[in-house]
């Protein structure tokens, strides 16, 4: 926590000096005894950054420096970039039975505290600040270093707020507002801009010319994309970005837009029937579960859907059939995230299930899985479920 300003003006002078002297300590404070700061700073900089909640405890210090433009520009030239699976829930409360979201990350590298054991808080997953606001139906992105929660249901009313999370920062903000609210939207990202397409009613002129936006990061400005109005399918179930394209599955068939060419179509039918719940890709395949719970790849180009091989059978690892499954591309491996069965066999809990998979296209184009690991990485109360989850690279 930072400091209060001081109320008193008669006691400013002595405020100040205090300050001032305690910031002078803190600046010339040594990192690590007997050695520079610059070379201090290497060897924090070579931390894993699941590890920085524990040295942020060390001392104020290190905490500042956690924090610093000058770690994560030393991190930079020694090129530590680390992939983490961000997730998150929504957690029931039987007690009085309410509901409340919570974030977590996962650090894939932390392989030696993989275990199967039923842990209700494995130490391979994290805690991280929960979102201001808890919208229902919202659509998730992430871009460099932060996570977009865009839109959604606040009391049944569909927002255009939008909320950031920046992973290296651990903090939210509130980003700039949408030009419409909206509500089980598709969005994407492609060459550094965000994207979103529907999840309003084109039912006034402002809707109807904003049924699709762009977002700039670098401008901070959203405007407006031109869309057809035969596209205009109100909600959508699902989206993702292959080939440079945007695609948004709705509840009648679905959409692409390819921002380069500014240009608007409709999915093949091939794709439309196959698509079901929360999709990753990796190596332009995109992977989801179909309705026997099997995950499959479909190749656009070849219009193609693939079983992926190799993770449901007795090496594999996988159970036949995943619930409430939702997908990752983490660091170019695709990561599954299911409910379990009962974590404590009473009823009143449920096991998350994670899997990292290595996937492949043979000589032939057929799709083969390896599962690296798979382990229940935390038990939730009964009546909770899986929201989202999203890869994301830190330096």
């Amino acid at each position: 926590m930072a400091d209060q300003p001081s109320s008193s003006s008669s006691s400013s002078s002595s405020s100040s000096s205090s300050s001032s002297s305690s910031s002078s300590d803190n600046s010339n404070q040594t990192l690590i005894p007997n050695l520079p700061n610059d070379v201090a700073l290497q060897c924090i900089a070579r931390v894993p950054r699941s590890n920085h909640p524990h040295l942020s405890l060390v001392s104020k210090k290190w905490r500042s420096t956690l924090q610093s433009p000058h770690l994560h520009a030393t991190r930079r030239s020694l090129n530590t970039t680390e992939s983490f699976l961000f997730l998150n829930l929504r957690l029931f409360n039987p007690q009085n039975s309410t509901f409340s979201f919570k974030w977590y990350f996962l650090d894939p590298s932390i392989k030696s505290s993989f275990s199967s054991q039923n842990t209700p808080d494995p130490p391979h997953i994290f805690p991280i600040y929960p979102c201001p606001s808890h919208p229902i139906g919202a659509s998730y992105v992430t871009l460099d270093q932060f996570i977009y929660v865009i839109g959604g249901s606040i009391r049944d009313i569909p927002s255009n707020l939008m909320w950031v999370y920046d992973c290296l920062m651990n903090k939210w903000e509130l980003g700039p507002k949408m030009r419409v609210g909206r509500e089980f939207s598709a969005s994407g990202v492609v060459d550094g801009k965000i994207y979103v397409l529907g999840g309003c009613l084109g039912d006034n002129w402002a809707r109807s010319m904003n049924w699709a936006e762009v977002y700039d990061p670098k401008t901070r400005v959203w405007a407006p994309v031109s869309s057809p109005v035969e596209v205009r399918e109100k909600w959508m179930h699902g989206s993702a970005v292959v080939g440079g394209s945007v695609y948004g599955m709705a509840d009648r068939g679905g959409v692409v837009f390819r921002p380069d060419t500014e240009e608007w179509g409709t999915v093949s039918m091939e794709l439309d029937l196959g698509w079901r719940g929360r999709a990753a890709v990796v190596d332009e395949v995109l992977y989801c579960y179909d309705y026997l719970g099997k995950v499959r790849g479909f190749d656009v180009g070849e219009n193609v859907w693939k079983e992926l091989r190799g993770v449901n059978d007795s090496k594999g690892c996988l159970p036949k059939f995943l619930c409430g499954a939702t997908m990752a591309n983490v660091g170019g491996r695709l990561f599954v995230v299911w409910e379990g069965k009962n974590g404590s066999g009473d009823g009143k809990e449920i096991e998350v299930w994670c899997a990292e998979i290595a996937v492949r296209k043979d000589g032939s184009g057929d799709l083969w899985g390896s599962v690296v690991w798979s382990s229940v990485i935390i038990v939730i109360p009964k009546g909770s479920s899986i929201v989202h989850c999203l890869g994301v690279q830190l330096l």
